[in-house]
């Protein structure tokens, strides 16, 4: 058990000092270039100027405050996994054998789609402020990358692994069969456009961390160690980012990180369901919990222009419309920390006695 408490948290602090020193030079590199907008403002889903948003936030931090810091998170989880697989041949039948978490079995899945988002992610944020303004790649293109993605992934969950059920606390499971696919498709979509989250100055970094390390533990009481470590090695990554996220940003974390965090979560949860004899899936809904209200907010929105003909919320997703009604940025992100926290732990009681 000792190991194993070691395997999970020697990599977690090892990718947070890696970001803060990596940081400095990520940042200095954002500046220099102007890894920003051009322009100020967003775009409403159904295509209309954001009125309500550009209040909210000037254009003159929209327009100076450098994108990508993503990389951070990136940067901080490629390196430690690079850095721990390496010294496990360097220093054979050491503590380092313990700590390498790059296996076959639990975590070569969430890694490939950790760094494909973050590649499309950071594809589209560099055609962002090359061209100007919300001009990176397409929305429709993100998502089909993403349905496509999830897609295969399904399927090796379905024919590889055998997954054809989600469990259902204290009452066994629901069989789903082949629809396990279109099942994680649309989940991973759902998670993918949580990443809105990423809106506030400190706000996507908090509740990052406190979801990824909830799964670090459900995975531990799991005994699926190395899925634990991944999930912690990417809280410390996001730690970092967080540090320097603070009110006033040094950086945003946009498509690179967004794209990275959401689409590997989905694959974290469907692992740590059936495949783990736990769960994970529902556990998202009380661990994920804001990031499950941010989709829901944006989706009662557009629902209620539709049939209403009028907004619901002064602004969605929901820490916007905090924002819009009063409360200082940095109280909205200070709740959710602890809406999150919270969150967190009754996961966590739920997925011991569950």
């Amino acid at each position: 058990m000792e190991a194993s408490i070691i395997k999970v948290f020697i990599p977690t602090i090892l990718a947070f000092v890696i970001g803060i020193v990596i940081t400095p030079i990520i940042t200095h590199f954002l500046y220099k270039h102007k890894v920003w907008k051009k322009q100020g403002g967003k775009t409403t889903l159904d295509g209309k100027e954001a009125t309500e948003f550009g209040k909210l936030h000037p254009e003159d931090l929209e327009t100076k405050t450098p994108r990508m810091g993503g990389l951070v998170i990136v940067g901080s989880v490629g390196i430690t996994l690079c850095l721990l697989f390496i010294a496990q041949f360097v220093f054979p039948n050491t503590i380092f054998t313990e700590l390498d978490f790059f296996s076959r079995s639990q975590t070569w899945i969430p890694l490939a789609t950790f760094f494909l988002g973050a590649l499309v992610g950071f594809l589209n944020d560099l055609y962002d402020i090359s061209q100007g303004g919300e001009k990176g790649i397409s929305l429709k293109m993100r998502i089909l990358f993403v349905s496509v993605l999830s897609g295969l992934i399904g399927w090796w969950f379905y024919d590889k692994l055998d997954v054809v059920s989600i469990s259902i606390p204290f009452d066994g499971t629901l069989y789903l069969g082949i629809l396990i696919i279109p099942f994680f498709m649309i989940m991973t979509n759902a998670l993918y456009a949580s990443g809105v989250i990423d809106g506030i100055d400190g706000l996507s970094g908090g509740v990052f961390v406190s979801i990824f390390s909830a799964y670090a533990g459900v995975a531990f009481l799991q005994q699926q160690f190395d899925i634990a470590a991944l999930s912690a090695t990417i809280g410390g990554a996001v730690l970092a980012f967080l540090w320097f996220n603070i009110p006033p940003a040094r950086f945003w974390m946009t498509e690179v990180g967004t794209m990275a965090l959401t689409l590997t979560l989905s694959v974290i949860v469907f692992m740590t369901d059936t495949l783990g004899d736990g769960n994970g899936i529902v556990l998202l809904f009380i661990i994920g919990l804001p990031l499950v209200v941010t989709v829901l907010s944006n989706v009662v929105q557009v629902l209620s222009k539709k049939v209403r003909g009028k907004k619901l919320l002064r602004i969605a997703p929901l820490h916007h419309h905090f924002e819009a009604i009063g409360w200082p940025s940095y109280k909205v992100t200070m709740r959710y920390w602890v809406i999150s926290v919270m969150c967190a732990i009754f996961g966590l009681i739920l997925a011991a006695i569950a």
